[in-house]
């Protein structure tokens, strides 16, 4: 692959670029992005070779898009109309069924790969692109069969170069699932950080009694909104869903702690314990 594009030099694009420029060296990696800002940047810290626009992307070998969903949904099919027969083009988005959608009847749905790299920080901007993002993290590939085969070889090999799981689901499946997984951490460190930040109004106090525990439970609270609004809009039913089963489980242990079960909270963090062994891969 000669000609690289990038659409979005943030967290997730800057990552890729940094690792393509390690493993395809001969490359030439061109940056899109609706902040000049950020394509300046991208060129300083040399995620990329050259600033470039949507009209240059025929000359693509492998299309990128890092950007929120939102823009995915309206950008794609004018990305799908510009490129050439032979270009892939892959998304990043941590939804998929609206993209998805979107794109299902286009004349070029063969170019395009649904994925979803289960990797990032809660960083955003060219300055929080990281060597090694990817490397032992999954990468959720939807509606595989959609897309024509050659240029699957593209992405797969990309990714295994990268070090990365693949995995294979539906649309729908991913959404649901990833709700659960990521979706709702992020709502719940957003709502803890709130709470404090509500309740102790002295923020010297704040820095200095949180522990390491309060830090990388609201961890994610420092993640964009910018990105973050639009999948909590595009996955809201199953964001909801989860939401309620999260508020339940929290009423339960209000009503515990109010009849002074500490038998039952015991054993309600017990079971969770499991969760160790789940992380770790034990089982």
């Amino acid at each position: 692959m000669k000609n690289i594009y990038i659409i979005g030099v943030g967290l997730i694009g800057g990552s890729f670029a940094l690792d393509i420029k390690a493993i395809y060296p001969k490359a030439t990696l061109f940056g899109i992005d609706h902040n000049d800002e950020h394509l300046s940047k991208a060129l300083q810290l040399n995620l990329i070779d050259q600033k470039a626009t949507l009209e240059t992307i025929v000359n693509a070998d492998m299309v990128i898009i890092a950007i929120p969903v939102d823009a995915t949904v309206r950008q794609l099919p004018e990305i799908l109309d510009r490129v050439s027969d032979d270009t892939i083009v892959i998304d990043a988005g941590s939804t998929k069924e609206d993209i998805c959608l979107k794109v299902k009847d286009h004349p070029k749905r063969r170019n395009f790969l649904a994925s979803h790299p289960i990797a990032g920080t809660e960083f955003s901007g060219p300055e929080s692109a990281l060597h090694g993002l990817f490397n032992g993290k999954t990468i959720i590939i939807c509606d595989v069969e959609e897309t024509a085969f050659k240029l699957q070889e593209k992405a797969l090999k990309l990714f295994s170069d990268l070090g990365m799981r693949i995995r294979y689901m539906k649309p729908k499946s991913h959404d649901k699932h990833i709700a659960y997984v990521s979706h709702l951490s992020h709502i719940s460190s957003f709502m803890l950080g709130k709470t404090v930040i509500e309740k102790e109004k002295n923020e010297r106090d704040i820095f200095d009694m949180a522990g390491s525990g309060f830090e990388s439970t609201v961890r994610l609270a420092k993640s964009s909104p910018d990105m973050w609004t639009p999948i909590f809009k595009q996955n809201k039913t199953n964001v909801i869903e989860t939401l309620e089963e999260y508020i339940n489980n929290l009423k339960h242990f209000k009503a515990l702690m109010e009849n002074s079960d500490f038998e039952g909270i015991y054993k309600e963090m017990e079971d969770t314990n499991h969760i160790k062994q789940i992380l770790e891969g034990i089982v």
